[in-house]
């Protein structure tokens, strides 16, 4: 990983040298790696003993940065794993449901369970000068992590530079713009506390 760093720092000293690399990896126009690069991604990308990736998945994984599947965890069909402006790593047992969207930087912890048509992403287009196109003025991108024992439901929207802690429930079509406590049910647009879960205490 620090070699890594090293490597992306130093090309950012050079950026007739990045643009060439990035041409050579990446398809500009479908913005995803090359054909033959995703024909290596088993060799660089880790998956754990017993974890599985449907094929209809789109792996946009370039080799610059890091994708982690754990132990036993699964990716369901027709999502897309994106983690070219940012590590994609996802804990062991834990289920990204059909046609979920993950955009990194993201941390997954282990036993989450995304349901389906659930959008996680850790990129904003940037859009604050008037004279300029959107597409112009780049991206900037905000790390997300979800903790261990989270279930989301279907259709939810994580925003990035939200964490969300352990043992939480985020409801289906909950939009989540904010930090969510450990042992917490949200739902809503935006999302908002609905009830604790945390275990009662018995005397």
């Amino acid at each position: 990983m620090k070699d890594k760093e090293a490597l992306r720092q130093g090309l950012k000293g050079s950026p007739r040298l990045k643009r060439w690399i990035d041409y050579l990896i990446m398809n500009q126009r479908d913005a995803r790696p090359r054909w033959y690069v995703r024909l290596l991604a088993p060799l660089y990308q880790h998956r754990g003993r017993g974890a599985k990736i449907y094929s209809s998945v789109r792996m946009d994984t370039p080799p610059y940065r890091r994708f982690w599947l754990g132990r036993k965890s699964v990716v369901e069909s027709y999502c897309c794993i994106n983690n070219a402006v940012g590590d994609v790593t996802i804990g062991d047992y834990t289920r990204i449901g059909i046609h979920c969207t993950l955009i990194g930087p993201i941390c997954i912890g282990h036993h989450v369970n995304l349901a389906q048509g659930i959008v996680v992403t850790a990129l904003n287009h940037n859009f604050d000068s008037p004279s300029l196109r959107i597409d112009e003025q780049g991206i900037s991108t905000n790390p997300v992590v979800i903790g261990d024992d989270v279930w989301i439901g279907a259709n939810a929207v994580v925003l990035p530079g939200v964490t969300i802690g352990s043992h939480c429930v985020v409801a289906a079509g909950a939009v989540v713009t904010k930090d969510v406590p450990d042992n917490t049910l949200v739902a809503g647009v935006p999302a908002k506390t609905i009830k604790n879960l945390s275990p009662i205490e018995t005397a």
